[in-house]
């Protein structure tokens, strides 16, 4: 038997998708490019997944460095990556899966200067921005918006995840966020009750403590993130392919594994609708009581 490495074969490597997807499908999405702005606990395992469902183009967007406290949920945090930059790392590893990849990398994490360039031919875009970065996230969601496409998100929380989609036409970011015009704390808060109206994680957390938003701090499991790759790749496929029910904005889902639990929400007017004003309430004083110092 010879020792010679096999040559890369795009349809051998993806060929345990077909039947999921046709042959026709698979063709289109390697055609397709979808942007991820960070490759943190969700943004790298969204891009590897994304490549390994046969996605051929990507641009990334990410200034940060691997450190050991990412350990426990980025799947690019190993000792052998240490200080290394993500969007680096990142690369690497997608394009070990697929050396044909077209990659065009944004090293200093999208901002208003290169946000244009950053969308630009892009067919999806799936959240990958650090939770506390509003100011980046909203400025993407509202491009995305000016330039007709989709964007997908997917936030770990607890031990479970929370997703919904803007789609182009449809109800914005900051309309249903509601942050613009709030101090960082207050947008935190809009944010989680926001992506996860239903807040199934709420009653489960082990030491209050570690939740600090005020400090930009709480506590993230391995889990959460992967779920949230599954889902965030699958509503990106179904918006790539153009079938499937697309869950958009007020409409959203969460699924808590911890709690064996699955809730779609719809909160009309997003955080400005009576259900989510008392959640926002509710929020801001369970907050206080789990870490007055940190939570005010």
């Amino acid at each position: 038997m010879s020792n010679e490495t096999k040559p890369y074969d795009y349809f051998d490597a993806v060929s345990r998708n077909i039947g999921w997807v046709t042959r026709e499908e698979q063709v289109a999405l390697r055609g397709k490019r979808v942007a991820i702005a960070g490759l943190g606990g969700v943004g790298g395992v969204h891009l590897l997944t994304l490549t390994r469902m046969g996605i051929g183009k990507f641009s990334l967007a990410e200034f940060d460095s691997f450190e050991v406290h990412n350990f426990n949920r980025q799947v690019g945090a190993m000792t052998s990556t240490v200080g290394r930059p993500k969007i680096d790392v990142l690369v690497e590893m997608a394009k070990d899966i697929n050396p044909d990849l077209d990659i065009r990398t944004f090293p200093q994490g999208v901002n208003e200067s290169n946000i244009e360039s950053f969308l630009d031919g892009v067919d999806a875009y799936v959240d990958g921005i650090d939770y506390f970065a509003f100011d980046a996230r909203r400025a993407t969601y509202a491009a995305c918006a000016r330039k007709g496409i989709a964007a997908t998100v997917a936030v770990p929380v607890g031990m479970g995840a929370s997703a919904m989609t803007f789609l182009p036409g449809g109800m914005t970011f900051d309309d249903y966020f509601g942050m613009a015009g709030h101090p960082e704390l207050e947008q935190a808060i809009r944010f989680l009750v926001g992506i996860s109206p239903a807040m199934l994680q709420r009653t489960y957390v082990a030491d209050p403590s570690t939740v600090n938003l005020a400090q930009r701090r709480g506590p993230s499991t391995p889990m959460a993130c992967q779920l949230c790759s599954g889902i965030a790749v699958t509503e990106a496929v179904k918006i790539l392919l153009g079938r499937g029910e697309i869950i958009a904005a007020p409409h959203g889902f969460h699924f808590d594994a911890y709690r064996n639990k699955y809730v779609k929400t719809w909160r009309p007017g997003g955080n400005r609708n009576p259900i989510q004003r008392l959640m926002l309430s509710i929020i801001r004083r369970q907050l206080k009581t789990m870490n007055p110092a940190g939570n005010t």
